[in-house]
């Protein structure tokens, strides 16, 4: 019952319908439309080159994936071993990442969080994540860089969907202990390494969950630390 149930919610969700009740909800109450920040991801390179790249650049032999959704992305990995986590479909684990989590009791080389695009669950999957990180793992996240407030918009209004996976970014960007970077390609390519911050975000935000979009906007290539794909190889 309890999958059963998941699966109906997570339809609903997606339904022409309903986005578009959610679009109007936003359009009325939600920020000043400033239009789209215009990103071209067509000649980057895909979610799946970036985390290929990684496994063979580390040697990594263990990569653990949250959120695959019918195997997209999961089926394409070549590494030793891979653990998939999803609720509704795809990977090798039937249950939530919460759950998984709890349960867990193994480390991974190379984890990549794609699960629900909400700021909330972000950061626990991030924090998750880093408790199964084995020493020099890297951690990625998928959807950092809306193109417009619709694609960020919580609840979601759109079918390609960012979410504010970005504020938990921003979040992680503060951190002394975790130094990350956003790769501009595929809707944003967050990397989370455990070491020290190389580009400490020093902003005075009490509240993540809170930052407003129009900010992110105007200010997303040092909030995000922006970075395109050649320069993060001679990084990592």
């Amino acid at each position: 019952m309890h999958k059963f149930l998941i699966k109906k919610i997570d339809r609903l969700f997606r339904s022409k319908k309903i986005l578009k009740l959610f679009f109007i909800f936003h359009k009325v109450f939600g920020e000043n439309y400033l239009g789209k920040i215009n990103f071209d991801f067509s000649k980057k390179k895909n979610r799946s080159e970036i985390i290929q790249h990684f496994i063979k650049l580390k040697n990594f032999k263990s990569y653990l994936e949250i959120g695959t959704f019918d195997n997209q992305l999961f089926n394409k990995i070549i590494c030793e071993k891979k653990v998939g986590v999803d609720p509704v479909s795809g990977g090798t684990i039937r249950m939530t990442s919460d759950a998984f989590f709890k349960i867990n009791q193994e480390k991974f080389d190379i984890i990549f969080i794609d699960g629900l695009h909400t700021y909330k669950q972000v950061k626990k999957d991030i924090f998750n994540s880093l408790n199964v990180l084995n020493s020099g793992g890297i951690i990625l996240l998928h959807d950092c860089l809306p193109n417009d407030y619709y694609a960020h918009a919580v609840p979601r209004c759109m079918h390609a969907w960012n979410g504010d996976v970005w504020r938990a970014f921003v979040e992680v960007r503060t951190k002394e202990n975790l130094d990350s970077y956003c790769v501009n390609a595929d809707y944003g390519v967050g990397i989370v390494l455990k070491r020290e911050n190389k580009n400490l975000l020093k902003e005075n935000i009490k509240d993540f969950s809170k930052i407003k979009f129009n900010y992110y906007f105007k200010n997303y290539k040092f909030l995000m630390n922006l970075k395109e794909f050649e320069e993060i190889k001679n990084i990592i």
